[in-house]
């Protein structure tokens, strides 16, 4: 089952970042060539054969997913960063954290309207960096086809946000938990 031997190659590590949180730390999965393989092909696997445009990724481990899924999708990617990081004209979005807000940026240009876009990131959680990127990407006219993510974590309600958005959702994986 794929669940299963993905799930195997992700590292919990207790109390990190604070006490009382489970972190699933995916650099594990990463780490091991046949699992990495494994998750890119799941994830790319809905999308073969069909047209899309580009795949964006959430800064910093989306970068390293949907780079592998564009190349998978002869796509082109779409960095989604952190504000004060990108060289050129941008839009930005402000996004609610637990703690605060903050934001994120994309190169105005990067997607022209009607573009078929993927989102990529490696964990789901309450959904707000996902939401606001989604927001971010049809602003300037793309098509959001899906958002796709190695992890979900159910009890905390990402996946079901985004779909409130009218956005689908492939994970492949889930944990109970935070």
């Amino acid at each position: 089952m794929l669940r299963d031997d993905l799930s195997a190659a992700v590292r919990t590590i207790p109390d990190y970042p604070k006490p009382g949180i489970l972190f699933r730390d995916i650099t594990t999965l990463l780490g091991d060539a046949r699992a990495f393989r494994r998750a890119v092909d799941e994830l790319v696997q809905p999308f073969a054969g069909t047209k899309i445009d580009k795949v964006a990724g959430v800064e910093a481990r989306g970068f390293i997913l949907g780079g592998a899924v564009a190349h998978q999708l002869s796509a082109g990617f779409v960095p989604i960063r952190k504000k004060g990081k990108l060289p050129h004209t941008v839009v930005s979005i402000a996004y609610s954290l637990e703690y605060g807000l903050d934001e994120m940026e994309m190169h105005e240009d990067a997607v022209s309207p009607g573009q078929r876009v993927i989102l990529v990131d490696d964990l789901i959680a309450t959904g707000g960096t996902a939401s606001a990127a989604v927001q971010l990407l049809q602003r300037i006219g793309a098509e959001v086809v899906a958002a796709c993510f190695v992890i979900d974590l159910p009890d905390l309600g990402g996946a079901d946000r985004l779909r409130g958005l009218g956005v689908p959702v492939r994970t492949l994986m889930a944990f109970d938990g935070h």
